[in-house]
């Protein structure tokens, strides 16, 4: 006769055997992939993270499309230029999705634009990119107010004396006064304590989607682990500090007016909560973004002094030491084009792009994709794919440069994604990054402090990949 410690194990045995072989079952319908554990999945072979070391690692075994499994959850990932292209573009209506995700709900309910469906995302997005052409992105009325913003930053470097300092608060303080420039005519000062309550929130959030807790939380029989996060995160609402501005201009300000003057339509979706959350949405993508890649611009510039010269070299030549610079000026300045490109294509903020999800049966590079199936893009793969850049582990600012020294687009620069669900903030983002970093190279030369020989350049991993904290001075030119 069986004891107690014998049966317990025998139903441990069988349950272990019966999840291997329904993964087994299930694998079928999927492009191949490493070896799922029953309620793990792959979970365990990647430290329950998704890092672009491990990706590379599967798909010189696997192929340049493969299967992981978080739990019982597939995510279809696509490595390598060719993969990501085709993949989001030959069937790039079946792939615009979003995983309806209980995470993502609790953040946004399905609202806004950054994770909602269908015709509600279409909508919010539509009106979006309306908006940000209202508001003058790409012409000269919005080069007027990133002209002030840097500025702005300029002054503040200045008062510094050339006394080490660490740049992240500054730089995320001129991208944040961007975005609600635009959205409020509201500029935040340095020492507003809504400013240091939004950055604290979005940075939180931004962590969390990135974390530990993040993939745990699809194992069901350790559900507990991330609900306290979830809990705590639902407690951090960004929207009681927009709701303030959206109080005080919702009757005074066009875009609010815009918004909702549709609103009596039945198929509309234009109400004050899709309102609030696409503007958290475009808070936090838009200066997570922005302000963590002028983070590594600064880091590079004092790594690499030759460069940083050769770009005010240029700048002097061309447009002299008292120009005010427009996003027009990049045409005539090939080199610090160059440069910035190369500063996004290296140090590649998003390793892998937000998740997607097929919308219906489809079909990636040969293979069927099931309704419903994530897919991840490995923009990483993309931006030093080997195949489509000279020296792809490298700084190297040639790679966006012919032989005549003009500047040169590559196909494979994808630092915003492709596709339907590519960022709409894109030109407003070139935009900043041109005028803010072309005026801190007229005005300073960035070092390291006196007595540091070498700084850290491994990201710190999250949702965004952000140098390690460093100090440098901003010597007056």
């Amino acid at each position: 006769m069986l004891t107690v410690s014998e049966v317990l194990v025998f139903f441990v045995v069988s349950l272990l055997l019966i999840e291997f072989l329904k993964f087994q079952w299930m694998r079928r319908r999927f492009p191949p992939g490493p070896t799922p554990y029953p309620f793990f999945g792959n979970l365990l072979q990647m430290n329950f993270k998704v890092h672009h070391e491990h990706l590379k690692k599967m798909a010189k075994i696997h192929g340049n499309i493969f299967t992981l499994w978080f739990s019982n959850t597939p995510a279809v990932v696509l490595q390598g230029f060719h993969a990501v292209k085709e993949g989001l573009t030959a069937h790039a209506e079946d792939v615009a999705g979003r995983p309806t995700s209980k995470i993502f709900h609790l953040l946004t309910h399905g609202n806004g634009v950054m994770f909602s469906n269908g015709h509600l995302w279409k909508q919010q997005r539509r009106f979006g990119i309306a908006t940000m052409r209202k508001m003058g992105v790409g012409k000269k009325d919005q080069d007027y107010l990133l002209q002030e913003v840097a500025a702005d930053l300029v002054e503040y470097l200045q008062e510094t004396n050339g006394k080490p300092l660490d740049p992240a608060l500054p730089v995320v303080h001129t991208v944040s006064n961007v975005i609600f420039s635009m959205i409020f005519g509201h500029r935040f000062s340095r020492d507003d304590e809504n400013f240091h309550r939004l950055i604290e929130s979005s940075d939180t959030i931004a962590a969390f989607l990135n974390s530990i807790s993040f993939f745990v939380r699809k194992i069901n029989f350790v559900w507990i682990l991330g609900v306290s996060m979830i809990r705590m995160m639902s407690n951090i609402n960004l929207e009681v500090y927009f709701s303030r501005w959206f109080t005080s201009f919702v009757h005074h300000n066009f875009l609010f007016n815009s918004y909702l003057q549709t609103k009596g339509d039945a198929h509309a979706t234009y109400d004050e909560v899709n309102l609030m959350q696409t503007l958290v949405d475009l808070f936090i993508a838009g200066t997570e973004t922005t302000a963590t890649t002028l983070m590594w611009a600064l880091l590079y510039m004092v790594i690499y002094p030759e460069i940083q010269e050769k770009v005010q070299k240029e700048l002097d030549a061309v447009v002299g030491c008292s120009h005010v610079f427009c996003y027009e000026d990049r045409k005539k300045l090939p080199y610090t084009n160059a440069v910035i490109h190369e500063i996004q294509r290296y140090s590649n903020i998003i390793l892998i792009a937000l998740p997607r999800a097929s919308m219906k049966d489809t079909d990636l590079m040969g293979y069927h994709i099931p309704k419903n199936t994530i897919v991840l893009a490995n923009i990483d793969s993309v931006l030093a794919d080997p195949e489509k850049w000279e020296t792809p582990d490298q700084f190297n600012p040639g790679h966006f440069l012919d032989e005549d020294g003009n500047f040169v687009n590559r196909e494979a620069f994808l630092p915003f994604g492709i596709g339907h669900r590519v960022c709409m903030g894109e030109l407003l983002a070139r935009m900043e990054l041109f005028v803010v970093f072309s005026t801190l190279l007229q005005a300073f030369t960035f070092t390291l402090p006196e007595g540091v020989k070498e700084v850290n350049t491994k990201f710190v991993f999250g949702s965004t990949m952000k140098p390690p904290p460093y100090q440098l001075c901003a010597i007056p030119r």
